[in-house]
């Protein structure tokens, strides 16, 4: 009886109103078409308004009674849905649910509205041709002035499109996120806080070889450092890089890490209302950063640099060992000639067919070819050209090149580089050989003093524009009678000395002569030797390195 009752009264109402004001009879006083169009005094809301604002309100919206059936619809609601109006009026809302809502969401939902609440929520609904469409309803109680619930206002929304928008957008999130975990190189996206926002498998893998400690944040200041990365959002330069490789310091290990690092910078838009009307300098800044380990190879590459360095060291070793070989000859073949010059001048042996005259002038004339000989076979040195070197690199190398002896030998080395240094001019070969020859001399000190636990330490540090290396090592020591002897050439005071021409701190001082640096011990040091090698360090040989290997 509700059902035949409800459709022609409110159709009738609703239709009559329209009718009413679209064609009012003839001789209607105009104050009565005017009451249903012109808000009273008490700013009270007229049906004319009302309907008018209703039917054209571009939201679908629905009038039932307590127990569903439908009172009311509004235009919105007939294109919503494709039922017309005079199709739905009368019938219960349930006409356009589909099997696919879960029951439980039906029990919620009027669980809630009995409860005078409002409900929000989600249903499959159908469409007038049976087509299924995602719902979104806000379902409101509408309460008599003693608190009974005499209609129910619902607002229906159509979010099939959003929905499906929502759906790829998970997908293509799922597949993005899926390619970058499986993608062997680090990924990530990291904030200008340096707060990471997005990450892979592999960078989490990297964040635990690092005990915790956020490798973005040291990928960043070695970008700083390296290529003055900033995340100024003022600035318009680095927005992007491309393979450049920087190395990292895992904690407690002894191999440094290098990665070839490529990143883009995206900004991401202020999403706080307040800034909506604001330019782009609300927008966050991100750096997404990609970072291929390149260890293995970078390992591989240095032992190919280092193996060449080692045959061209050795090369010039045999060449060095000539040289004083021959140097030594002509050292000692001089003094014979010396003396034979020395007797030629003495008294009384002036006449010219004086036998022993003949005699020494035939072994002069002999020396003299001899020393021409030795003086053409005599290697010349190897011209380099100055360059800008790092100093912590080589001693790195020329400990690498001593490993070998130093393990035969059980010394142990304590390796302190300064962190940063400057570059300094110089020549890399000859400063290789400058170090190799103080490195085996301290070797040589740690071996001869038989002591069970021998050690050699290497600092670098920087002091007042000079770049310091200091060589200690707790051998035999050095006397101080012997400080400036042991410069002299061919000179050697170790027991085994058929092994050494005694050139080599010769060498080693004219390297650093021809540096405009000087060598030096320090003789308040007791229990070994203390060297000091000063190279100076000038404004212009350029910036500071990290080069802590």
């Amino acid at each position: 009886m509700r059902k035949q009752q409800a459709v022609p009264v409110e159709k009738n109402v609703i239709d009559a109103i329209k009718d009413f004001l679209n064609a009012p009879p003839e001789g209607t006083p105009i104050e009565i078409i005017d009451a249903f169009n012109v808000i009273g005094a008490e700013t009270v809301l007229l049906p004319g308004i009302f309907l008018q604002t209703v039917e054209q309100a571009p939201v679908a919206i629905s009038i039932t009674d307590p127990n569903a059936y439908f009172l009311y619809v509004n235009s919105a609601f007939e294109q919503l849905t494709g039922y017309q109006r005079d199709e739905i009026l009368g019938k219960k809302q349930s006409l356009l649910s589909s099997q696919s809502t879960p029951t439980e969401v039906y029990e919620d939902l009027w669980a809630t509205i009995k409860q005078r609440q409002v409900w929000k929520g989600k249903l499959i609904n159908y469409h007038k041709d049976k087509q299924e469409y995602l719902a979104e309803l806000t379902i409101s109680p509408v309460l008599s002035a003693t608190g009974e619930i005499c209609y129910f206002l619902g607002m229906h929304h159509d979010i099939t499109e959003v929905h499906q928008l929502e759906q790829r957008l998970k997908f293509q999130k799922s597949l993005a996120e899926a390619a970058i975990n499986v993608a062997p190189m680090v990924v990530a996206m990291v904030g200008a806080d340096r707060q990471v926002i997005m990450d892979n498998l592999a960078y989490k893998a990297l964040l635990g070889d690092f005990r915790g400690i956020e490798p973005a944040g040291l990928f960043i200041d070695a970008l700083e450092q390296q290529i003055g990365f900033s995340f100024d959002n003022s600035s318009t330069d680095n927005k992007e890089f491309t393979n450049v490789e920087v190395r990292l310091e895992p904690p407690a290990c002894s191999s440094s890490r290098w990665f070839s690092c490529s990143g883009v910078c995206v900004t991401r838009p202020d999403e706080t209302a307040e800034n909506y009307f604001k330019s782009a300098r609300s927008e966050q800044r991100y750096l997404l950063l990609i970072a291929n380990d390149i260890s293995l190879q970078r390992r591989r590459t240095n032992e190919a640099r280092l193996n060449m360095i080692r045959s061209n060291m050795v090369e010039q070793q045999m060449v060095q060992t000539m040289r004083e070989a021959i140097s030594a000859s002509i050292y000692k073949l001089q003094v014979p000639m010396n003396v034979m010059r020395a007797a030629l001048s003495m008294p009384g042996i002036g006449n010219y067919q004086c036998r022993l005259r003949t005699t020494l002038l035939q072994a002069l004339d002999s020396s003299d070819e001899v020393m021409e000989s030795l003086m053409n076979a005599l290697p010349r040195p190897v011209m380099e050209q100055f360059a800008m070197v790092n100093i912590n690199a080589i001693l790195h190398e020329v400990i690498k090149l001593s490993t070998e002896q130093l393990l035969a030998s059980g010394i142990v080395i304590d390796w302190r580089p300064a962190p940063v240094l400057p570059t300094v001019s110089g020549k890399s070969n000859a400063l290789r050989r400058l170090f190799k020859y103080l490195l085996d001399n301290a070797i040589e000190s740690v071996k001869e003093s038989g002591l069970q636990d021998k050690e050699i330490r290497l600092d670098t540090r920087i002091d007042d524009q000079e770049l310091i290396v200091e060589v200690i090592d707790n051998g035999v020591g050095l006397h101080e009678s012997k400080r400036l002897t042991v410069f002299e050439p061919f000179y050697c005071g170790w027991k085994k000395a058929a092994d050494h021409a005694g050139m080599g701190l010769t060498m080693a001082q004219g390297v650093i002569i021809d540096h405009a640096g000087s060598i030096e011990f320090d003789a308040d040091f007791f229990g070994g030797c203390r060297l000091f090698i000063r190279l100076p360090v000038n404004e212009m040989d350029g910036g500071y390195t990290h080069e802590s290997i």
